[in-house]
């Protein structure tokens, strides 16, 4: 069946760029815009964040029989909203926020040889409409996304086009037609990757295929008690009728997906699983994303955050920034997913390649983001929800954490407790469960110490980097260029659309007294400097600046 080419989409830019139609946002300096390539993205898992309504804490017949840290636990999206307001984010220079799914998951437990696991993280989905309801409601996900907005936070959706929730006695799995329930992913080459199921029990949708299925009966009954059967059904006719698409499963899930911009105006997307996907998958589904933004936002231009096209975010589980633009599947097929509707890879390297050096690691991404990769970023990361094997695991060296994640060129991820040196170690939990503790407030109240830290110094250090960084597209988006061996000093330049930024940094200055930093080539003798760090402005002299009091770090840019 032949099918259409979305030549309006097309016309939308693919890369990412700058928003310099942007309005002056609450962290961003007046004449610098956000750009995507310089984002601040704080990553949280909605359930693990902050509880904001404990009247949604157990729904569907939900109880607290999982094993450590695998059941719900109370966060929800009015608490995320909470923390917008209380401007938790803005103070951490934060840009974006990315959460997991928040659609309805899998009612009931699976035990996974660990006892029983609730579908808490939202990647076991149920019904791809409906917001689940222990995070809370429709209304919840509309008042966090225009709080977001409000305050100048961009939000993506984290999208899952490969497969259902595990099978349940309450959750049934969907037709044949629908999904395949094996073989079981070798991850050998493409096909071994693709036409397979992740794991046992998590049924994989047959997206390859161009085969129209009827909607599956556990959704056509579930609608029908919830008395919006016919309201689903129209849309969908609407949706066909209007792309000429076959009814295939992707297709039902493009839509599904891309209501969620349609009608809250989400800003982005972080696409889950994506090599266990076809490729074309995540182009499709960029356009209808891309079409959808653009109807949003053309009907809430008082909502709106600037006007940059619709952004996705691609997680390729094992790439790295040293890939480039061809991911290596095996089997001799090597994937370019930036030219599948992309404008950014999460970059699995960030956690390893943290242990080097300032020079090497900052110097290494530079010539790779404005070489190879040239108009398009990567998403930095030091901990995750999934990844066994985080940087500074027992947050020991949280302060040089920040510094080579929020310094580094590219985007950077702060997951949940970077910030705040959450604990990656639970005793009791098993696997990824001890990752995803409920977010660390009490420590952060009572500034418990961690290690040589306390960590509303560690959070505080943090925050003065993240202001920092959402003022300066500079520091994530531009060039990078070694200054002075010591103490460690760069410089970062920007330039695009006729709007430039220009900052300098030392890093690791002396405890016990202010020292001079080079500033030459940048800023000219006689300009007037601040340090956001410590807050003070000096004069440029001789090709150097020297501030009043010690800092461990200077984040120099024109006063």
């Amino acid at each position: 069946m032949k099918l259409p080419v979305l030549a309006a989409a097309m016309l939308l830019a693919f890369g990412a760029c700058a928003d310099s139609s942007a309005q002056t946002k609450p962290g961003q300096s007046a004449g610098k815009p956000f750009v995507w390539e310089n984002a601040t993205v704080y990553f949280l898992l909605t359930d693990r964040f902050n509880n904001g309504d404990k009247t949604n804490d157990l729904a569907y017949g939900r109880k607290l029989d999982a094993a450590k840290l695998r059941g719900f636990m109370g966060g929800d999206l009015a608490g995320i909203t909470a923390k917008i307001r209380e401007g938790y984010f803005k103070d951490l220079g934060v840009t974006a926020i990315w959460l997991t799914p928040p659609t309805e998951q899998i009612h009931a437990s699976t035990d996974e040889g660990t006892g029983n696991s609730y579908g808490f993280h939202g990647y076991w989905a149920k019904d791809f409409t409906a917001v689940d309801a222990n995070l809370g409601t429709e209304q919840d996900f509309r008042t966090f996304v225009d709080t977001a907005h409000a305050n100048g936070i961009r939000v993506i959706f984290d999208v899952v086009m490969n497969h259902t929730g595990p099978v349940t006695k309450q959750d049934p799995a969907w037709p044949k037609d629908w999904v395949r329930t094996g073989p079981k992913c070798t991850f050998k080459d493409a096909p071994t990757t693709m036409d397979c199921t992740l794991v046992d029990n998590l049924p994989d949708f047959l997206t390859g295929s161009d085969k129209a299925v009827a909607l599956p009966p556990l959704l056509v009954a579930k609608w029908k008690k919830e008395g919006r059967y016919e309201r689903e059904v129209k849309e969908l006719d609407a949706f066909f009728k209007r792309t000429g698409y076959p009814r295939a499963p992707r297709y039902y899930l493009i839509k599904w997906n891309t209501d969620w911009i349609r009608k809250y105006g989400v800003d982005g997307f972080r696409a889950d699983t994506v090599k266990h996907t076809e490729p074309g998958v995540w182009k499709e589904l960029k356009q209808e994303a891309s079409l959808a933004y653009e109807e949003w936002k053309r009907a809430n231009p008082g909502k709106r955050v600037g006007d940059l096209p619709f952004f996705m975010t691609s997680e390729v589980y094992g790439y790295s920034i040293n890939h480039g633009r061809s991911y290596d599947m095996g089997g001799g097929e090597k994937i370019d997913y930036l030219a599948n509707g992309f404008d950014s890879m999460i970059n699995f390297s960030m956690k390893s390649d943290a242990a080097q050096g300032y020079e090497k690691l900052f110097s290494d991404y530079s010539k790779a983001l404005h070489g190879p990769m040239k108009g398009y970023s990567v998403l930095n990361y030091i901990s995750s929800h999934d990844d066994g094997g985080p940087f500074d695991p027992l947050r020991q060296r949280p302060l040089e954490s920040a510094n080579k994640l929020l310094l580094a060129p590219g985007a950077a991820q702060i997951y949940y407790g970077d910030e705040t040196a959450r604990l990656l170690k639970i005793d009791g939990a098993v696997g990824d469960a001890t990752l995803r503790s409920f977010m660390n407030w009490d420590e952060l109240a009572a500034n418990t110490q961690r290690g040589q830290h306390r960590v509303a110094d560690v959070r505080e250090h943090w925050a003065k980097l993240g202001r920092f960084r959402a003022a300066h597209p500079a520091v994530g988006a531009g060039v990078h260029q070694m200054l002075a061996h010591s103490p460690y000093t760069f410089k970062r330049t920007w330039q695009q659309d006729g709007v430039s930024d220009r900052v300098v940094v030392a890093l690791d200055l002396p405890k016990d007294k202010a020292v001079p930093v080079s500033v030459a080539g940048v800023f000219n003798d006689g300009q007037t400097v601040r340090d956001w760090y410590s807050g003070q402005s000096a004069i440029v002299a001789g090709g150097k600046v020297q501030f009043g009091a010690a800092a461990p770090v200077a984040l120099i840019a024109l006063d």
